[in-house]
């Protein structure tokens, strides 16, 4: 990773793993068990995938060639047994090489292993049955390492942003009459439309915020303006008027980014001719001073919904979208009418969510992975992507790492390229 920059770009035809390295990281950090039998880990074709930190800590998985037998799905065990994963911490002198398949039973999360027998079908085993040759401060010494392992996963925050992003699947659960089971039954919806909803949600939840802080901030006003403290303040007219001048500017932002509105605002007009005495002087400084508190709740949100709206309508040339704090995204074309989510192009799609991803699925800190985003975009929008890119790692506080087959996603970066070469 170039950590100036945060932005790597993985550039290489097709076939030489470009995505098979953003799943292999993804299973790495992300999934919360590494030894799942579908895991990137066991179906990607690979010798070796290390992982090396700034710190010195590295761990990586080989394959193992595992004689199978006969029978070869007897149980999942031998399927897991195909990889091994290698672990070193340098600051604690920790090393550790264990079948994959040793994490399942060991997983303090799991206690039990199903086990598929061909003859016998599903059955559950003991977890401490499948290793009861092993003494116990050995078992010990690898629950330990594990444990260790797993902090080390935990502390990297990774998030995949696969190809197919125009549509997203989630499960719901309805009770099955007279079975104890629950049904689990796929949903798929438009991408855009989902998070239309999410960010109306978003929106609610930090009015609600700031509902509760002003009422707090209302319920003392009175005694804050009488205490002793208020009175002693020195605020000059000309610093009360440019706070004044401030937070009516922050409400238009606010407005604009679709959190306020103009009706019901509590903003206090002060006139120029109008003079401002020691008592008002004093009235005035509370108000500024929780005003800034009130305002100050949105300040995350509007940055990044202002940061979205400025990139996205700098590409819908015939269309704008505008963000309601009751719609969500409110898409328009050039006459005015407003357009449902489905009927924007998949190139306007695709932007759309690979930066809304980027904004607001993402915490601080994190390491964002890209595949293929000029999937259905224009070359000028291509050439535009990194720059916007870097305007969000700045915002956001991310690292993003993409694969990618296009030149003018690269845009005259080659700094930030990696070429993936051809076996020797």
């Amino acid at each position: 990773m170039y950590l100036d920059e945060r932005i790597t770009i993985i550039h290489g035809p097709n076939g030489f793993g470009k995505t098979a390295i953003l799943r292999l990281l993804d299973t790495l950090f992300s999934q919360s068990d590494l030894s799942l039998s579908n895991s990137a880990l066991q179906s990607l074709p690979f010798e070796e995938f290390r992982v090396c930190f700034n710190d010195g800590t590295d761990f990586w998985v080989s394959k193992a060639n595992v004689a199978q037998g006969e029978n070869k799905d007897e149980d999942v065990i031998k399927i897991l047994q195909g990889s091994i994963l290698h672990f070193k911490d340098s600051a604690q002198k920790v090393s550790l090489t264990l079948p994959l398949s040793s994490i399942y039973p060991l997983s303090l999360r799991l206690q039990r292993l199903r086990l598929r027998n061909r003859a016998s079908g599903w059955e559950e085993v003991a977890a401490d049955n499948l290793l009861g040759e092993m003494q116990k401060e050995e078992r010990e010494v690898i629950q330990k390492n594990i444990k260790l392992l797993n902090t080390v996963r935990g502390s990297v925050s990774l998030r995949l942003i696969e190809t197919q992003r125009l549509q997203r699947m989630f499960t719901s659960t309805d009770l099955v009459p007279d079975e104890p089971e629950f049904e689990v039954q796929p949903v798929i919806e438009n991408t855009v439309a989902s998070y239309s909803q999410e960010i109306a949600r978003i929106i609610e939840a930090k009015l609600a915020e700031s509902t509760a802080l002003t009422q707090s901030l209302d319920r003392t006003f009175p005694a804050r303006l009488v205490s002793p403290t208020v009175r002693q303040r020195s605020v000059t007219e000309d610093e009360l008027r440019a706070k004044l001048a401030a937070l009516e500017g922050k409400r238009k932002y606010l407005m604009d980014a679709g959190l306020l509105d103009q009706e019901g605002s509590d903003a206090i007009q002060v006139q120029e001719k109008d003079q401002i005495d020691e008592s008002t002087k004093a009235v005035l400084s509370v108000y500024v001073e929780d005003a800034e508190k009130k305002l100050g709740v949105f300040n995350e949100l509007a940055n990044k919904i202002d940061l979205l709206k400025r990139i996205i309508n700098k590409r819908f040339l015939y269309k704008e979208m505008m963000v309601s704090k009751n719609q969500g995204f409110v898409f328009t074309n050039a006459n005015k009418v407003v357009l449902p989510p489905t009927e924007l192009s998949s190139g306007e799609q695709h932007e759309l969510i690979l930066f809304y991803e980027l904004l607001f699925k993402t915490s601080p800190g994190s390491l964002i992975l890209i595949d293929e985003p000029e999937i259905s975009l224009h070359v000028v929008w291509q050439e535009q992507f990194l720059e916007d890119v870097q305007a969000v790692t700045r915002l956001s506080d991310i690292d993003v790492l993409l694969a990618t087959h296009s030149p003018d996603i690269i845009a005259g970066r080659r700094d930030l390229l990696v070429e993936l070469k051809g076996p020797n």
